[in-house]
This record gives C-alpha cells, sequence and structure tokens, in this order.
C-alpha cells in the first residue's frame, strides 16, 4: 500500500484546530488571506512587476551539503559549485524533506510536507495538483522535466504529465549522442546537452520556459566518463559527486553564451542526500542540502534561514515577483518572520518537524517523541512529559495532519 493513514496511525488534534493553526501561518505582510475551513488557501500578492525571466531547475541527485567546500568540505570535490557560490544566492540551512528522489520531487513540486507512506509522485489520484507547473503554466511558460533515465522509473512518467509538465527522458537522446550510461541513465553532461536543446526549442517558438532538470551520474555504481575529472570512474562517492559537479558547471558555461541566458533565473538544489544513516531515527545532519540561486541582476548574499524543501517553490515564486492564488505549504523565505521558519523530515513513517531547538518526531501508534538541541548543536531526546502542552506539538501535528487530509479528499486539486 503507497499510503500510511495520517488519521489512523498518528497523532491527531480537531481539524478545525488545525487548520486554524495553519491559517495563522500564512499571514504574509502585504498578502490578502483567503481561507477554506480546513485548507490554508492563501492569496499571494507581490506588487512588483513581475519577472519574466525563464527559470531552469537543477535537482542534483544524493547532494549532501556535506560534499560542498562551502559548508566546510576540503577534499575540493564541487570546485564548480563552491565558485557558482561567490556569484549566487547561497542558502545554508536547508534541509530534504525525505530520502528518495520522489520525496524530494514532491516537496519541490508541491510544496507540501511529507505525507506518510510513498511519495504522492508514486500515488493513485495524484493528478491534476496545484504545482508549481501549474503556477507556470497559468503564467505563460512552456513546462518541461527533463530527466536523463526513463520516465517510466518510479512513475515520473504519469505523475508530471499529468500535472502540466512534458516530460522529456533518455528516450529522446540518440544512441550517438550518449558518451556514457548506466542503469540509473546518461551520463549528466549529456543530460544537460540535451536540455540546452529543449531550452533552445522553447525559446525559438518565443515562450517563456520552466525547466526542471533531474540529474542521475552521482548514484551507484558512479560511473561516469573517463577523462573529465581526475577521479577513475566507479571508485567511489566523491568522483560521482566531482563528476556532477563538473557537469553542472561544464552546463553553465555553455548556457552563458545562449541569448536566453540573462533572461534565466537558475536555482541548483539536492533531491536528497546521500545517505540518512544515523544513530537516531531521523539524523538531521543527513538531511542538510545545499541550494544557490543565480538570477539576472543578483548580488552575492547568504541566506541562514532555517528552511524546508517545500520553500523552494514559493520562494523562486517570490523571486519573480509572482501573485497567485496558492495551495502551497511552502514559505516564501524572503518573506518570512524568521521565528515562523521549520523544516520537516521524514522516512517513510517517520515525520519529524523542526521549529527552533526543539525538534517533534511523529511515529505509528499515535507516538510522540521530543528532542531538544544541545549547545553543541545536537539533538537529544528528552521526556515528553510537557510534550502535551507544548505549542510546537500541535503544530508539527498540524503540518502533517492537514496535508494528509487535504490529500486524501482532493483539495489539493488545481
Amino acid at each position: 500500500n503507497n499510503e500510511l493513514n495520517y488519521e489512523q496511525f498518528y497523532a491527531t488534534i480537531h481539524n478545525d484546530e488545525s487548520a486554524t493553526i495553519l491559517q495563522s501561518k500564512f499571514e504574509y505582510p502585504s498578502a490578502s488571506n483567503e481561507f477554506q475551513k480546513t485548507f490554508p488557501l492563501h492569496q499571494v500578492v507581490n506588487k512588483n512587476q513581475e519577472n519574466k525571466w525563464n527559470v531552469v531547475l537543477i535537482s542534483v541527485e544524493s547532494l549532501s551539503a556535506e560534499f560542498l567546500g562551502m559548508f566546510g568540505n576540503k577534499k575540493g570535490i564541487t570546485p564548480h559549485l563552491d565558485s557558482l557560490a561567490a556569484h549566487s544566492l547561497v542558502f545554508t540551512n536547508l534541509y530534504a524533506t525525505g530520502t528518495r528522489t520522489v520525496r524530494g520531487l514532491e516537496a519541490l513540486t508541491l510544496s507540501i510536507p511529507p505525507t506518510p507512506g510513498q511519495s504522492i509522485v508514486r500515488r493513485p489520484n495524484n493528478e491534476n495538483l496545484f504545482s508549481l507547473g501549474s503556477v507556470f503554466k497559468d503564467k505563460g511558460y512552456q513546462c518541461k522535466y527533463i530527466y536523463g533515465g526513463y520516465g517510466y522509473f518510479d512513475n515520473m512518467n504519469y505523475f508530471f504529465e499529468q500535472n502540466n509538465y512534458q516530460v522529456v527522458d533518455r528516450s529522446a537522446i540518440a544512441d550517438n549522442e550518449i558518451d556514457y550510461e548506466n542503469i540509473w541513465g546518461v551520463a549528466d553532461e549529456n543530460l544537460f546537452e540535451l536540455s540546452l536543446k529543449e531550452i533552445d526549442k522553447s525559446v525559438n517558438e518565443n515562450q517563456l520556459i520552466f525547466a526542471h532538470i533531474m540529474t542521475t551520474s552521482n548514484h551507484r555504481p558512479y560511473t561516469y566518463p573517463e577523462g573529465r575529472i581526475d577521479i577513475p570512474s566507479h571508485t567511489s562517492r566523491e568522483g560521482a559527486v566531482k563528476y556532477t559537479d563538473y557537469a553542472i558547471g561544464k552546463f553553465l558555461r555553455e548556457a552563458s553564451s545562449k541569448p536566453w541566458y540573462n533572461n534565466t533565473l537558475f536555482i541548483i538544489v539536492a533531491d536528497h542526500c546521500a545517505s540518512s544513516a544515523g544513530k537516531v531515527d531521523l539524523p538531521l545532519n543527513k538531511y542538510k542540502i545545499p541550494m544557490l540561486i543565480l538570477g539576472p541582476g543578483f548580488k552575492p548574499q547568504v541566506n541562514n534561514t532555517l528552511m524546508s524543501q517545500i520553500d523552494v517553490a514559493p520562494t523562486i515564486l517570490g523571486l519573480l515577483n509572482f501573485s497567485y492564488l496558492s495551495k502551497f505549504y511552502g514559505y516564501d523565505i524572503f518573506r518570512i518572520n524568521p521565528d515562523e521558519a521549520r523544516a520537516f523530515i521524514s522516512t517513510y513513517q517517520t515525520l519529524g518537524y523542526l521549529r527552533g531547538d526543539s525538534m517533534i518526531v511523529l511515529k505509528p501508534q499515535q507516538k510522540l517523541e521530543l528532542y531538544l538541541q544541545d549547545q553543541k548543536g545536537d539533538f537529544t531526546q528528552s521526556p515528553t512529559d510537557s510534550l502535551n502542552t507544548l505549542r510546537v506539538t500541535k503544530e508539527a501535528i498540524s503540518w502533517y495532519q492537514n496535508s494528509s487530509l487535504a490529500f486524501k479528499t482532493g483539495l489539493l486539486k488545481k
């Protein structure tokens, strides 16, 4: 079964109370808000003129923050990304919602907390949902999901095709255009060559394009074309990371010669970390991922605000000054009070809610656990005597309960 029924297995509060709690989270400055009784439908208002830029979202397979020099790595395996950081908006406190690619795609596309069980990408009744693609389509964009493997894997073809995207996958690449491929897909450089062609095609049709590119090379068996980097193929994770970094650098260099480059917003973010193993069920450091945003006229800036992967889509739309009626659960990170920042992390059935120095963990059989952060930054489990009286506990329940209910009852439909 793809779904774990939230109301049956997890701690709950009254649906009206959970809706009221979430409604209070979406009172943006300068935005008028409308709410359905059980769902935080809200109007996002940007008073500045919309930026009609092309948008290229690159979700990178298994790119843990700890691989990058900007996060303290000394191995030099991300030279292009580290160089790019000096010219970008850099987000240093961002957490993936899960441990699988389809969970990351769910967060980036639907801006929803991780509902227990399988990702919505793999579930029935996942058609015609309010998504990042649907917002771009309403704004007149062509939306493409570009993937180096075959899109039938993990139900990607069906999900994206039913949610306002054109899918372009491995089948669009001729065999003589492939330098290397393995079970997951073609080498990332070939994926990016395909992406350049697809962006060119849309621009030549006088269309704005939103391209979501999903890489595959940073994955076991860590194989890639020889002669690109100084680490031999099929030897280590570090080699796969460095090859993907090389491919991204090559893509951006080639894109910079295109007439559309200076009118394009580039976002580079991970789908999830390389490993989620740890001494506790939800090791927070195994969910930290990087994000860099490069755009027309952007000045370098480092943002340290706590951020969830579900906040990426609203933040992108905010940078474009888009106004829209939203069903997203994510925040535009530039428009929130930092005190309201929170993050969601999960496995298949364990759900975590990070807020300030507290982390609430929800488990089946209505179990709740409390973890508090010490001076070293580590989270350790604490007695749960006061758990039911903590405001953050009801918040945690509200986000997960409400989003699960919204998908189950069809409220996420466009």
